[in-house]
């Protein structure tokens, strides 16, 4: 078994601290931008948001296949996050920049910028993910390397949520549109910077079987038959669609509902230290309810406490963050356990099929959760312009807010509903992936004989 230090562990995890500067930038702010700053309707940026990361699908795939048959001294994996790093950096920023254009050039602006943003933080992020999967062998430790990774991811968070409301008044004093250019200029190079360390301080460990020869075919068979990877690909879809609706309204449901603006970072940021507590917690507790079941208990108490969050008035600052507290509990084990679980079913591939395609099973539930953010920016931008919300009309804002309630609620819960019912046909228990980590490392031991 091989035992991760501290400070690989540390370094692992502020790749995903540069990942979510990028994510949660799109995820909270970017409908908010593009209706209420750059200047398209909802409907627009909705269709925008989801044809984009639909057109991306492929490229998961085609990305996974590819980092999977590279072969380099620095490794399959991490020689795609150090050339990914600059790009990704820059289209991040272009995204959030507002040209001198037409209405018509600025939709084919918000296009190509925002499909490339994608383009290279897939190229970024699937190889980064897959890389959690052969630094080490051991379930146990993946899932302790998962943890750290999140802490990281909702650090990233807390860095964009927390700070990029106040740094777009301050750096453009007043104008937003030179805020959100300037401040995710700033934001870009923090990127780039967590991206080499993440580079410089990893390892890869866990190897193809030797035997193994490259038949993308028999890779594609292998992961469309594998029973838990299915499961997950569906789940990894609903949690970050129930997710992705709640990121992508709360400033609109604070700005408009609220009318407290400032009040978003704080509490954006009280959700995300929680998170934080959440990701570190999640190992001890898989280790005592088992994965599965504790994501199933952290889906519930999720939708529950958030659905609470529709009968609060704009006074009940108090109970808002206090529902919205005990709900990101829920919602920040969450992704944890899946990418957790995506390492299990490529290692359960290559005990049932003796063939790993690391890069490939985690490019896959990558789109599934890239598919889900879509899908969500989409139904915030259809709700919203049912009902009749404009961002650039104030008049249109007290019709809006039934909808604008119902997407910080309910709407989300539907979808995490349907998660944990099919979470209960998951198959790899604790006592299973015991025993094909066993195996594996017999194999593995028999090979070195040989």
């Amino acid at each position: 078994m091989e035992k991760l230090t501290l400070k690989e562990k540390i370094g692992y995890a502020l790749g995903d601290t540069a990942a979510n500067i990028a994510w949660r930038s799109i995820t909270t702010y970017l409908l908010v931008f593009y209706t209420d700053v750059f200047g398209i309707t909802a409907a627009a940026a909705g269709v925008l948001l989801l044809v984009a990361r639909i057109s991306d699908g492929g490229l998961d795939l085609l990305v996974g296949i590819l980092a999977d048959r590279t072969n380099s001294k620095f490794g399959k994996f991490r020689p795609w996050i150090l050339w990914s790093a600059l790009p990704l950096g820059i289209f991040m920023a272009l995204t959030f920049t507002t040209p001198n254009l037409s209405y018509t050039g600025k939709l084919i602006y918000a296009y190509f910028t925002y499909i490339l943003m994608m383009l290279f933080y897939t190229a970024n992020n699937i190889p980064y993910s897959a890389l959690m999967g052969v630094m080490t062998s051991s379930h146990k430790e993946r899932t302790s390397l998962s943890s750290f990774r999140f802490a990281g991811a909702y650090l990233g968070g807390i860095i964009t949520q927390g700070f990029l409301i106040y740094l777009v008044m301050f750096l453009g004093n007043g104008n937003k549109n030179l805020g959100y250019q300037y401040a995710m200029y700033l934001f870009a190079v923090v990127l780039v910077g967590f991206l080499l360390i993440t580079y410089f301080t990893t390892h890869e460990r866990v190897v193809t079987p030797k035997d193994q020869q490259s038949h993308i075919g028999r890779d594609l068979k292998d992961l469309i038959s594998n029973r838990p990877w299915l499961i997950l690909f569906v789940i990894g879809f609903l949690f970050v669609t129930y997710n992705s609706i709640k990121q992508g309204i709360t400033v609109i449901y604070f700005e408009r509902y609220l009318n407290n603006l400032p009040l978003t970072a704080y509490y954006m940021v009280a959700l995300l230290v929680v998170s934080m507590v959440a990701a570190l917690a999640t190992a001890p507790l898989s280790a005592y309810f088992g994965k599965r079941n504790l994501f199933s208990y952290a889906i519930l108490f999720s939708i529950l406490t958030n659905g609470a969050l529709y009968f609060c008035s704009p006074q009940d600052i108090t109970a808002i963050f206090t529902l919205g507290i005990l709900s990101e509990f829920g919602a920040g084990i969450m992704p944890v356990l899946f990418f957790a679980m995506l390492g299990d079913s490529a290692d359960y591939s290559e005990w049932k099929n003796h063939r790993r395609a690391t890069a490939l099973f985690y490019s896959s539930g990558t789109f599934a959760m890239k598919f889900g953010g879509g899908v969500a920016g989409a139904i915030i931008g259809y709700v919203l312009t049912a009902y009749h919300y404009n961002g650039m009309d104030a008049n249109s804002i007290p019709g809006a807010i039934s909808g604008i309630k119902l997407l910080m609620s309910w709407i989300p819960g539907l979808f995490g509903i349907i998660a944990t019912i099919i979470l209960a046909f998951y198959p790899l228990s604790k006592l299973r992936l015991d025993q094909i980590e066993r195996e594996l490392a017999e194999r593995k031991l028999h090979q070195k004989e040989i």
